[in-house]
């Protein structure tokens, strides 16, 4: 795929992650809807919750990527700090949004100081919409900042998905062939090179006692899609015989 395509970078921000507590779902989700606006995702990292770290992270991926979308960490409890290390990363003050608390006020609860922690944003960003529990997630620059709930960070990210700039949409096909990777490898490093914009994955599995791969060919031009899937086709084809 060309260089010249957006490109995003997932920071997922948890412990519960990293202890395997809780097992991520956003990557799959944003990953997809990503490249449904041609915005190439080119990379994911899973952070402890530590603010040397975040703030490193956040300040190497937002010059890197064209997008930085981060999940997790803006809850109310002592290790909720991804609000904090954004502000720290762009040099901002936290502050509080009262927009944001007047969307709080909404869920009907008693805002103690836990709850108006969710209300502090670094100055200058501009909230993003929560239509689930209403606290509010927030965007400063080209960082975009969700919930880890999978629920809240996909309608999150629905509404503000259109402030996101789009390149060709990203066309994805894949196969499986029972032909172990090792034998396959040769002929499918070939064809890589000879389609050298094209993205050719493959992921092997075992099913029922056989050995295989699902192959999955990417790019932004769906007819060198579909010819790169033929000629896999076609010389996996003779090594299944």
């Amino acid at each position: 795929m060309t260089d010249a395509s957006p490109s995003a970078c997932i920071l997922i921000i948890g412990n519960e992650i990293l202890s395997g507590k809780t097992q991520d779902k956003n990557i799959k989700f944003l990953g997809e809807e990503l490249a449904k606006k041609g915005i190439s995702l080119k990379e994911a990292r899973i952070l402890v919750d530590e603010k040397k770290e975040i703030v490193s992270a956040v300040n190497e991926c937002r010059y890197k990527y064209t997008y930085v979308i981060t999940t997790g960490g803006i809850g109310p409890t002592h290790d909720d700090i991804t609000a904090e290390c954004v502000a720290s990363a762009f040099g901002k003050k936290l502050v509080r949004n009262e927009d944001a608390v007047e969307q709080l006020k909404k869920n009907g609860r008693e805002l103690n100081e836990a709850r108006l922690k969710m209300a502090h944003v670094p100055e200058g960003a501009a909230l993003i919409d929560n239509p689930i529990s209403n606290a509010p997630g927030f965007f400063i620059e080209n960082v975009f900042v969700l919930a880890g709930i999978p629920s809240i960070a996909r309608a999150m990210f629905a509404s503000f998905e259109n402030k996101l700039g789009s390149g060709k949409q990203i066309v994805s096909k894949n196969m499986d062939v029972y032909v172990p990777e090792g034998d396959l490898a040769a002929p499918l490093g070939d064809i890589a090179k000879r389609y050298p914009g094209v993205e050719i994955g493959s992921y092997p599995f075992s099913r029922d006692g056989r050995y295989g791969a699902n192959l999955v060919v990417r790019s932004i031009d769906s007819e060198i899609v579909n010819t790169v899937i033929e000629e896999i086709s076609n010389a996996m084809q003779l090594l299944e015989k």
